[in-house]
């Protein structure tokens, strides 16, 4: 099932909101005009055609080889006119435990899922299915944005990746899946740089986001809560100088100098 993200823009005024407040960076086009008129980056040419995607997974143990994936929820990152990054819709299953998963007492205990409660079983999907649908979704969204492939964005990310190739893996998903098989963007090390956290409830805690522990565990709040909190920390701190346009324009002054 697909749910709308309910997760919200910053409180900041955007019409009102300066330079200063937007994580925006001068375009080649406006930096001879003035160091003061910046135009933000579109968000294929923000991460090199990558589409950032935050991803969670809720599972039944900590071996993607052996534990049953239960639940995934992908939120794409996107960016408006004013250069303010913000959380898309949401797409996310509960799935059933592929054929022979291993069900570890101890994960279902902290993650207070019940593989067997009848009305989980009502909606839960198989993986191959789950995941195509989702895969479809997001590549929607992709061709869209003009972006290349998706990147993943997680809170610990190898850990949500290694359960996601597994399952791509077992339900001969390879040509469907957008993710890069092995970049991520890691919010654990975000927030360490940005709050001195690590922990996902403290780190949005910090960033002034309310975080419900409560819902955790679920990977569609999971994935809402980091979704949040990667883009405030993007909208609130500001890339540091960079070669992206220099690198541009020596291209450019290559191809020029070809002709």
């Amino acid at each position: 099932m697909t749910n709308q993200n309910t997760a919200t823009l910053p409180d900041a005024d955007v019409s009102n909101s300066t330079d200063d407040d937007l994580n925006v960076i001068p375009s080649a086009a406006t930096q001879d005009k003035s160091d003061d008129e910046q135009t933000p980056l579109s968000l294929k040419d923000r991460f090199r055609k990558f589409l950032p995607v935050v991803v969670d997974v809720e599972t039944a143990g900590f071996n993607s080889q052996t534990d049953a994936l239960l639940e995934i929820a992908c939120i794409p990152v996107l960016l408006d006119e004013h250069g303010v990054f913000y959380p898309g819709e949401a797409f996310n299953a509960h799935i059933e435990p592929f054929e022979g998963a291993n069900l570890e007492p101890s994960a279902l205990a902290f993650t207070g899922i019940d593989p067997n409660n009848p009305m989980r079983k009502a909606i839960a999907e198989d993986e191959k299915t789950a995941l195509r649908r989702i895969f479809k979704g997001l590549k929607e969204v992709r061709r869209e944005e003009e972006c290349r492939q998706c990147v993943l964005i997680g809170h610990n990310a190898h850990f949500d990746l290694a359960f996601l190739n597994a399952a791509v893996l077992r339900t001969n998903s390879k040509n469907h899946n957008p993710f890069h098989n092995f970049s991520v963007f890691d919010t654990v090390t975000l927030s360490a740089l940005a709050f001195g956290q690590t922990v996902l409830a403290r780190a949005c805690k910090a960033a002034g986001l309310e975080f419900d522990g409560k819902n955790a565990h679920s990977a569609l709040y999971d994935t809402q809560k980091t979704a949040e909190l990667f883009c405030h920390i993007l909208n609130n701190y500001p890339m540091l100088a960079n070669a992206m346009h220099h690198e541009e324009a020596k291209e450019a002054s290559a191809d020029n100098d070809s002709e």
